[in-house]
C-alpha cells in the first residue's frame, strides 16, 4: 500500500514538472559543424529522451548478441549435465537392483559425460563390483583416494576389496588409514576387529575409548564391548596374574551385569585361589537374575570335594533362586542323576514336560536318562530319544553360523567382537573345533585347570561385595 501510494506521488511529481516545463518559454539553439539547429524546450526535452533510449536499446541488442554464444553453450553444458545426472541416478538405482550390465553402461555415459562428478567414480567402482571385475573396482577406488572429497569413500572401497580377497594386513592399513582422516564407525570397528584378531586387548580397549570419545560408538554399545575385552583380557590372565584377572572379570560384570563369560571367569579365579565361599556366592548373584550353564558348571566345580548330597542341596538352594528357569532344572536334575536320586530328577524336570510344554532336546536327553537309570533300556527311554531328535534345540553360543562349546570374545569367521551370542542354532550352523578356529588365540581353546595362589590382600576383600560391586 505505501509503495502504490509513493508511486502515484512520484507519477503525479513528474506530470507537474513536465506541464511547467513546456509551459516556460524560450527555445534551445543548436550551432555544430555550420548547421543551426533551434528548437522549443519542450520538443529538445523530448528529442533527448528518445536519443537516450534509442541508445539503450542499441546497446541491450549489442550485448544480446555477443551473449548469445555463451548461451548456447551453457545450454548445451547444462543439457549435458542433466544428461549426466540422469545416467548417475540409472546407475545407482541398477546397482541396487543388481543388474550388472545397465550399471555397466550408465557408468560408461556418466564417466563420459560428468567426468569429474565423485558420484561418477563411486558408480563404475560400484559397476566393477557388481560384475566381479576386481581389479577395476580396486583402480577406481585407488583413484578416488587421491582426492580429498572422496578419499575416504575410497578407503572404505579398498578395506572391503581386501577383506574380500583375505589380505587382512591391507584391510587394516586402509582402516587405519581411514581413521586417522576421520573417526568414522566401519574404521573404528574394523581397527577393533584387527586389534582383537591379533589379542591385543589393551589397544582394543583404547581404540574403544577412541571411537566414543568421536561418538561413533553409542554408550551402551561401548560398555557392552569394553565388558568383552575386559572378560578377554581376565581369561588370559588367570594363569599368570590371577589378581589382574579376577579385576577385569569383575570390571566387566559392571558394565555388563549378569554376563556369564564374565562370571565364570572371576569365579575360576576365586576357585582356584581357595575362596570357594566367595566364587559361590557369585554365582549365586548372577544366577539369580540370569542363569547360565556355564555358571551352573562353574558352581559344580566350586562344589568339588563336598558329597553329592551335599551338591544337591546346594544346587536345589541355587535353583530357588530362578525357580522358573529351565537352567535351574536342568542343573538339579543332573545333580540329582549323579546322586542316583531319579525321583528329585523326575520331578525337577516335571514342569518342562508338562501337557501342552515342547521340551527342549536337553530336556528330552535327561528324561531318557532318568527312564534308563531307573528301569534299565525300555519303551520310554526310546521314546524319549526319539522325541529328543525332533525336539526344539537348546541355546548355545554361536556366532556367524558356527557353534562354539565355550564363549569366545571374537568370531572365528569374521573376526567381529562380542559376535557369540546365547541362542538355539539354526539347522545350519557348524560345530567349531580347536582346529577349524585360525582367528582364535589359543588361549580361549584351552583352560587352565593348575591350582595357583593368588596375592593375599584386598583380593577376597573386593569379592566379597557381588557383582555389583
Amino acid at each position: 500500500m505505501l509503495f502504490l501510494l509513493f508511486f502515484i506521488l512520484a507519477l503525479a511529481a513528474v506530470a507537474y514538472g513536465l506541464e511547467w516545463l513546456i509551459e516556460q518559454p524560450g527555445s534551445l539553439t543548436l550551432d555544430f559543424a555550420g548547421y543551426q539547429f533551434e528548437a522549443s524546450i519542450p520538443v529538445a526535452v523530448g528529442g533527448l529522451l528518445l536519443i537516450l533510449a534509442a541508445t539503450i536499446v542499441l546497446w541491450a541488442i549489442i550485448m544480446a548478441a555477443l551473449r548469445m554464444p555463451g548461451r548456447w553453450t551453457g545450454g548445451s553444458r547444462l543439457k549435458r549435465r542433466d544428461k549426466g545426472f540422469d545416467a548417475l541416478s540409472q546407475g545407482l538405482i541398477a546397482v541396487g537392483t543388481g543388474d550388472a550390465a545397465r550399471a555397466k553402461k550408465a557408468a560408461y555415459v556418466a564417466e563420459r559425460l560428468l567426468p569429474n562428478e565423485p558420484l561418477t567414480q563411486f558408480l563404475k567402482a560400484q559397476a566393477a563390483q557388481l560384475a566381479g571385475d576386481r581389479r577395476l573396482a580396486e583402480e577406481t577406488f585407488h583413484k578416488m583416494t587421491l582426492k580429498p572429497e572422496t578419499k575416504l569413500l575410497g578407503l572404505r572401497g579398498l578395506h572391503i576389496e581386501a577383506r574380500r580377497r583375505d589380505d587382512a594386513d591391507a584391510a587394516h592399513h586402509f582402516a587405519k588409514e581411514a581413521h586417522a582422516i576421520a573417526p568414522v564407525p566401519w574404521a573404528g570397528a574394523a581397527m577393533l576387529e584387527h586389534l582383537a584378531a591379533q589379542g591385543d586387548w589393551q589397544k582394543a580397549r583404547e581404540a574403544i575409548e577412541a571411537s566414543l570419545a568421536a561418538k561413533a560408538l553409542d554408550p551402551q554399545t561401548a560398555q557392552n564391548l569394553r565388558a568383552v575385552v575386559e572378560t578377554a583380557m581376565a581369561m588370559e590372565k588367570e594363569r599368570d596374574h590371577p589378581h589382574d584377572a579376577l579385576h577385569l572379570a569383575r570390571q566387566a560384570l559392571k558394565r555388563r551385569p549378569g554376563f556369564a563369560p564374565a562370571a565364570v571367569a572371576a569365579a575360576r579365579v576365586l576357585v582356584r585361589h581357595g575362596d570357594r565361599k566367595q566364587a559361590l556366592k557369585l554365582i549365586e548373584t548372577v544366577w539369580a537374575t540370569k542363569p547360565h550353564p556355564d555358571l551352573g558348571a562353574a558352581y559344580l566345580e566350586a562344589l568339588t570335594g563336598e558329597s553329592n548330597a551335599a551338591k544337591l542341596a546346594r544346587v536345589e538352594k541355587l535353583a530357588r533362586t530362578a525357580p522358573h528357569a529351565p537352567e535351574s532344572r536342568h542343573l538339579v536334575a543332573e545333580v540329582a542323576l549323579s546322586n542316583r536320586n531319579f525321583a528329585k530328577a523326575r520331578d525337577a524336570l516335571a514342569p518342562l514336560i508338562a501337557s501342552g510344554r515342547h521340551p527342549t532336546a536337553h530336556t528330552c536327553l535327561l528324561m531318557a536318562e532318568i527312564e534308563d537309570g531307573a528301569h534299565g533300556p525300555s519303551g520310554p527311554v526310546r521314546e524319549w530319544l526319539a522325541r529328543g531328535s525332533r525336539a526344539p534345540r537348546d541355546p548355545v553360543w554361536i556366532a556367524d553360523g558356527v557353534v562354539s562349546k565355550h564363549w569366545l570374545p571374537i568370531s572365528p569367521v569374521t573376526g567381529r567382537l562380542d559376535a557369540f551370542e546365547w541362542k538355539p542354532p539354526p539347522d545350519s550352523a557348524q560345530h567349531l573345533t580347536e582346529e577349524g578356529a585360525p582367528n582364535i588365540p589359543a588361549a580361549f581353546l584351552t583352560r587352565p585347570a593348575e591350582p595357583v595362589a593368588l596375592p593375599s590382600g584386598d583380593v577376597s576383600g573386593e569379592a566379597a561385595t557381588g557383582p555389583s560391586a
